[in-house]
C-alpha cells in the first residue's frame, strides 16, 4: 500500500523547466520510493574497497549486470595494484574486452594503480577529496565509494538519479549532474543520502527506466510531468528524455 499522493498545487506548469514541488510532496516521493524498494544496495560485486573502486570505474557507461559477468575471474586474477601492474597493458585490455571503452579504463587502472603504489602506500584512501585525485575516479565514483565502502553519506548521481529526478521535476533538465546532487543533498537529512542514492538508482532501473517506463502502474505518476505527458502521447517517445550511457 503506497502513501497517499498530495495535492498536486503547483504542478499546472510541470512541462516547464521551472521546478514546482513542495517540501510535502518531495517526501512524499521519497517515502513512495522507499516502500517500493526498501533493500536497494549497489548492486556492483566487489569483497574489499579497493575491488569496488575498480568494478565502479569498470561500469561508466555499462550496465552493472555486465561488470559483474567481468569481475569474478577479474578480481580472482588480480588482487592488489601491484598486480595489474605486473601485465601488460594489452593483457589487462583483453581482460575487460567485453566492456565499453575498455581501453580508456584499461589505461586509467594502471594509472590509479601507479598512483596507489606512489602515494597512498598500495591503500585507497577513504576521503573523497584524495579519492578525486586519482585517475579515472570523478566526483560520482568517489560518492559511491566512500558511500559503499566506507559508510560516509553520499549521494552519487548517475544516469538513473538524473533521470528520475528531472522526470519527477525535483531538479530542472537544464541541471548538471552537480545541480541535482546538491539539490538532493539540500532536501534530503544527511543520514538518509547514501540508501536515497540506491533507492533512486533501482527506482530508475527497474520501474522508471528510460525508453519503457512503468508509467501506468507508477505511484509518482500524478506528481511525474514527464509520466503524464507519457500517458497523454499513449506512451510515445518525446523529448527531454535522459537516456541510457
Amino acid at each position: 500500500m503506497f502513501p497517499r499522493c498530495p495535492p498536486t498545487i503547483g504542478l499546472e506548469n510541470a512541462g516547464k523547466e521551472e521546478t514546482s514541488l513542495n517540501q510535502n510532496q518531495f517526501d512524499f516521493i521519497m517515502k513512495t520510493i522507499a516502500s517500493m524498494f526498501p533493500d536497494a544496495h549497489c548492486e556492483l560485486n566487489h569483497r574489499n574497497s579497493f575491488e569496488l573502486a575498480i568494478a565502479v570505474m569498470l561500469s561508466a557507461q555499462c550496465t552493472d549486470a555486465l561488470v559483474n559477468r567481468v569481475t569474478p575471474a577479474l578480481f580472482h586474477k588480480y588482487h592488489e595494484p601491484e598486480d595489474y601492474l605486473a601485465v601488460s597493458i594489452e593483457e589487462l585490455q583483453q581482460d575487460i574486452r567485453s566492456i565499453g571503452l575498455y581501453r580508456n579504463k584499461a589505461k586509467h587502472i594502471r594509472q590509479m594503480c601507479q598512483m596507489l603504489i606512489e602515494n597512498y602506500g598500495g591503500v585507497l584512501p577513504n576521503t573523497r577529496d584524495e579519492l578525486i585525485k586519482l585517475p579515472g575516479i570523478g566526483r560520482k565514483t568517489a560518492n559511491v565509494i566512500v558511500s559503499v565502502a566506507f559508510g560516509e553519506p553520499a549521494l552519487a548521481v548517475d544516469t538513473h538519479v538524473e533521470r528520475v529526478t528531472k522526470r519527477l521535476g525535483i531538479c530542472r533538465w537544464k541541471d548538471s549532474v552537480l545541480e541535482v546532487e546538491k539539490t538532493l543533498m539540500r532536501r534530503l537529512p544527511r543520514e538518509e543520502w547514501s540508501q536515497t542514492h540506491h533507492r533512486l538508482i533501482f527506482f530508475g532501473r527497474y520501474h522508471c527506466k528510460a525508453q519503457n517506463p512503468n508509467c501506468p502502474e507508477c505511484p509518482l505518476l500524478d506528481l511525474c510531468r514527464e509520466g503524464k505527458k507519457r500517458m497523454k502521447r499513449g506512451g510515445r517517445e518525446f523529448g527531454n528524455v535522459i537516456s541510457e550511457s
